[in-house]
């Protein structure tokens, strides 16, 4: 399974809720789109985009569970340190799926809030867990596909490209009930600690052995 990370540009709308009396920040728009090529190049057939909307629902927005994180993670979990929102609904409107989530009091939440107030203009960015297969030029999520959560971002196509796809091209197995990344991840950790110093035999390093990895795979 790959982790699959996806960036939704449609407008959000940002309004003020009371949430037990208190003034609550909430967005809500198209979190995820179905039956159509986004911008990876992927297609989620809305069969399988409802199972795993479906399932995300039962298992973590009814059970208060379902937080997400304020820009982009390095794997499937959620870090709790990091979190910024919590989805509160989830649903199907035709081949869209629209959400809405309120932004949290917590450190992440803060910057999101002073974004929001400030103007900036802010998407959303669902990640899961699935398998890809190729038809008709695209490629295809497959029925195994595992929605995580719906992270908030500016746009997850400005910063490394190459580290990024790194990430979503990284093999994830399960270990004892824990998702493991394959070890070409650690490639991706031996890039992010070279950067903010001079160091671009580090990367160059970094790069071919990436490189030497998918020759030998």
């Amino acid at each position: 399974m790959k982790l699959i990370a996806e960036f939704n540009d449609s407008n959000l709308e940002v309004i003020e809720e009371k949430v037990n009396g208190k003034k609550t920040l909430v967005i809500e728009g198209v979190f995820m789109q179905a039956d159509s090529k986004n911008r990876n190049g992927r297609i989620y057939e809305k069969s399988i985009l409802e199972n795993a909307v479906s399932k995300y629902v039962k298992e973590q927005v009814s059970t208060g569970r379902a937080v997400g994180e304020l820009n982009h993670p390095e794997g499937p979990t959620i870090n709790l340190d990091k979190v910024s929102h919590k989805i509160t609904e989830l649903k199907f409107d035709g081949s869209n799926v629209v959400g809405k989530a309120s932004i949290l009091e917590t450190p992440m939440g803060q910057i999101v809030k002073g974004l929001l107030e400030g103007g900036v203009k802010l998407g959303v960015s669902s990640r899961g867990m699935g398998s890809l297969v190729q038809k008709n030029g695209a490629m295809y999520v497959k029925d195994d596909f595992m929605l995580s959560t719906v992270d908030i971002v500016q746009d997850p196509s400005a910063p490394e490209a190459f580290v990024n796809g790194i990430m979503e091209g990284v093999d994830w197995v399960w270990n004892n009930g824990v998702l493991c990344p394959q070890e070409v991840e650690k490639i991706e950790t031996e890039i992010k600690e070279a950067r903010g110093v001079r160091s671009s035999d580090v990367e160059i390093k970094a790069f071919k052995n990436f490189l030497s990895k998918l020759v030998n795979s």
